[in-house]
């Protein structure tokens, strides 16, 4: 099987009522598109670092109550979890596609890791001037990666539950426009351009 790419039924998964069932659907619908992408982006992150990479599926386990607001998977170089680990994400919230290199508040040694992307804040700022920066992973709100400023990363790197994200949304209607094919160049090349910035984050962890 190969990826088609997502569909306007994957982003209503996220309207559906109940834990449950909404588990039931991302289950259904996006975890098998996820396995078929992450296929493919983990090979590629792989080839181009020189390393071994895992794929890691959210499960949302711990839930019990209140249905997940988005759901993704995960790339790093640890087979046995990423949270700890600058990683690389795709992810679906109701409304569009987040595309993250990720360093999230469990990454021990996140005041290292900060303190040199602070030290190459330029690589952050050179980047296109249409992708975003988030400060929590579970939000939607994100900024240009032209206003990131130094206080940011200051606060990434001395405040323990501060976290940083960097990388692109596509809104669902073009999100839904993309064939797979599309969409895996897109992410490769926004990855590509996130590479050096994840380079610098490794050597400091």
């Amino acid at each position: 099987m190969t990826f088609t790419g997502f569909k306007q039924a994957d982003f209503n998964t996220f309207q559906i009522d109940g834990l449950d069932e909404r588990m039931s659907a991302i289950q259904e619908r996006i975890q098998p598109k996820f396995q078929l992408l992450g296929r493919d982006l983990t090979d590629y992150l792989a080839s181009q670092l020189g390393n071994e990479m895992f794929l890691h599926i959210a499960k949302h386990a711990r839930r019990t109550v209140n249905p997940p607001k988005d759901t993704w998977l995960a790339i790093a170089d640890n087979k046995r979890g990423y949270k700890k680990h600058p990683h690389f994400e795709v992810g679906l919230f109701d409304d569009r596609l987040f595309i993250w290199l990720s360093f999230i508040y469990e990454l021990p040694n996140k005041d290292k890791i900060a303190q040199a992307l602070l030290d190459k804040i330029d690589l952050i700022h050179n980047l296109p001037a249409h992708y975003v920066i988030s400060l929590d992973h579970m939000q939607k709100d994100a900024f240009s990666v032209s206003d990131l400023t130094e206080e940011n990363l200051k606060r990434f790197r001395d405040v323990k539950k501060a976290e940083l994200l960097i990388g692109k949304h596509i809104l669902e209607n073009e999100a839904i426009q993309l064939t797979g094919e599309q969409l895996i160049e897109q992410i490769k090349t926004i990855y590509n351009q996130l590479i050096p910035l994840y380079q610098v984050a490794k050597a400091a962890h």
